[in-house]
């Protein structure tokens, strides 16, 4: 199985992007062609012994969704598939592969499973190894070290085949920043595809907290108003946003980020959210038998 990567970065960390690369050349199995997005900034030199890279700079910071999609482009070809590789590694440009397998436990997984789509990584601190909850993607998230399957995944830690993107499309440019890697686990799943958390295949990426980027609670906001009008049958949209509504409020942010979070609320409303192509409710129950029913 032949695989690429893509990574983004704004050009402001240099030294762990190189890091960064250097580990993917590391990697046990055939070589992995990556292909670097700069996001609105100019890349440095990124020759790294063992790897082709291949780089791309945008004019401006087009967001991380578009940004990604350009990486997924620049694998297109006009074989068989229209990609010429098999699936595309997405990597934090701060993030490392600590271990030399991981590629390999990715080929094996997706010739083992021709069902499976998607899988998520498991996201660790270099320094203490924990896991952060926020990046167990599922609603039981106490034992990150459990694998499973799930119904979304970490957008800078994950690996897709690229016969998902052929077949339900790319990430939602509009969306900028927040719940794009959602949008495309659900179109994938209602297309039959499976998304598998695996807590064996690691990122290594400092501890954060998601609200240090300042559109952070007006992105999440819209976007989750944007992600129910695209994907969810009629009657599960007001209760899906009306359950995050409730728990928007019962976490108590502050009034600065509340504000922010109504008018991003607001705007997810009265503003175009791209096409709207509710899931099947078959779909639905899938969803709900997973662990994640569509209404939280």
């Amino acid at each position: 199985m032949r695989l690429g990567a893509v990574v983004l970065t704004m050009g402001n960390r240099p030294e762990e992007l190189r890091a960064l690369l250097e580990s993917v050349a590391k990697q046990d199995g055939e070589p992995i062609e990556v292909v670097v997005v700069g996001n609105g900034a100019p890349l440095p030199e990124l020759a790294v012994p063992g790897l082709t890279v291949r780089t791309v700079e945008l004019p401006e910071n087009v967001g991380i969704p578009a940004g990604r999609n350009v990486g997924i482009e620049a694998f297109r070809t006009d074989g068989r598939d229209g990609f010429d590789v098999d699936a595309l590694l997405f990597l934090d440009d701060d993030g490392l592969l600590p271990h030399a397998d991981t590629a390999e436990l990715c080929r094996e997984a997706f010739a083992a499973d021709r069902e499976l789509g998607i899988i998520s990584f498991r996201i660790a601190d270099p320094d203490t190894g924990a896991t952060q909850r926020r990046h167990v993607p599922r609603l039981r998230a106490s034992d990150p070290l459990r694998s499973s399957r799930v119904t979304t995944f970490l957008g800078g830690a994950n690996a897709v085949r690229t016969t998902v993107f052929a077949e339900v499309g790319g990430l939602p440019d509009e969306f900028f920043y927040a719940h794009e890697e959602t949008d495309l686990a659900w179109r994938a799943l209602n297309a039959g595809w499976l998304v598998d958390y695996r807590a064996d295949m690691v990122l290594h990426h400092p501890t954060t907290a998601p609200a240090r980027h300042a559109v952070y609670h007006r992105m999440v906001a819209r976007n989750r108003v944007w992600l129910a009008r695209r994907n969810l049958p009629a009657p599960l949209v007001p209760a899906y946003l009306g359950v995050w509504f409730l728990l928007t409020l019962a976490r108590r942010p502050s009034l600065p980020g509340l504000r922010a979070w109504l008018g991003g609320f607001k705007e997810g409303w009265s503003t175009p959210c791209g096409p709207r192509r509710p899931m099947t409710w078959a779909t639905v129950w899938r969803l709900t038998r997973l662990g994640r029913p569509p209404i939280i």
